[in-house]
């Protein structure tokens, strides 16, 4: 930082990401050229240190990923407490949350599906060619299931303008993915997602979860979403009911998929199930439309060759 109280020499763009994840100019350490602070240091100075340390729970649509195994000195007999400052990403998902919680009124719904036919998909799509060197999951399918969903109720994908007390119905689906970093929850999304391919879509997939994963995501990639996906089951959970992201208008809760008893062409068999949950924004969209758009996602997913006829 520079000495003598001169002011720290950052751009304009730098210093609005300082302000918006809460960083102190003055206390970041520049690596550019002649001391100019830039946005890799500004993100270095809201990592989190080294030493893995408790955290408190965040209010996010998902669980922060698991912490590290933490060496063993701290003892419960001499510390008590550990208090970690709220600062940087966490800081600014809790206001986001609280703000979203409070603002518009929650309503989620929830249906358990069989996905047995979309997980042997995936193992076929993943020896198509043109899938070569593509991440495929079935969050690949998942996320485009829903993008023929919205297309099929495009009423859902919309914004309440308080100011203007207008509704504001979106034409284009920027597809957000929560992901858990050693940061925090991020939401990054996917631009124009509805008019991606399907090799697009996993492309675009592989690609956000690297730069998140890597720390990389920009301030432009998590703005801008219209509907978010947040994919509990990684953790092992059944399904939750996830707050919106600002601004959006519902947000896709997957659980994880296990092997269950289920009722299959008159028998009981062992079938891959999950439950969805679709937490939306009552004010711009209703039951009817809701219930809608949750089965349409869970009809394609029990039957993925509707992706072909519903397209």
């Amino acid at each position: 930082a520079p000495a003598g109280g001169e002011r720290p020499l950052a751009k304009p763009p730098v210093r609005k990401l300082a302000k918006d994840l809460g960083v102190d100019l003055a206390t970041v350490t520049p690596t550019g050229p002649g001391g100019i602070i830039t946005r890799e240091d500004v993100h270095a100075a809201v990592a989190p240190p080294a030493a893995p340390a408790p955290e408190p729970v965040a209010a996010a649509p998902v669980p922060a990923p698991a912490a590290p195994s933490a060496p063993a000195a701290v003892s419960y007999d001499t510390v008590r407490e550990t208090r970690v400052p709220v600062k940087g990403v966490r800081k600014a998902t809790a206001a986001a949350m609280v703000g979203s919680a409070f603002t518009a009124p929650h309503v989620t719904e929830f249906v358990t599906v069989d996905v047995t036919r979309t997980l042997k998909l995936v193992e076929e799509l993943k020896q198509d060619k043109e899938f070569a060197g593509l991440r495929v999951n079935p969050l690949l399918l998942i996320a485009k299931a829903l993008l023929v969903a919205i297309r099929r109720n495009p009423d859902v994908n919309a914004s309440w303008d308080e100011a203007a007390q207008e509704i504001v119905v979106k034409h284009y689906v920027n597809l957000g993915i929560a992901a858990a970093t050693p940061r925090g929850l991020i939401v990054p999304n996917i631009k124009d997602a509805h008019a991606q391919t399907l090799p697009q879509l996993a492309a675009s997939l592989g690609e956000l979860v690297s730069t998140a994963r890597e720390g990389k995501t920009s301030p432009a990639a998590m703005q801008g979403g219209t509907v978010t996906i947040t994919n509990v089951g990684v953790f092992g959970v059944d399904t939750g009911t996830p707050i919106l992201n600002p601004g959006e208008s519902a947000i896709l809760a997957v659980g994880a998929i296990k092997p269950q008893p289920w009722v299959h062409k008159g028998k009981v068999k062992p079938r891959q199930v999950t439950t969805l949950a679709l937490s939306f924004d009552h004010r711009l969209v209703d039951g009817e439309l809701g219930s809608k758009v949750l089965a349409d996602v869970a009809a394609i997913l029990e039957q993925p060759k509707r992706l072909i006829t519903w397209a």
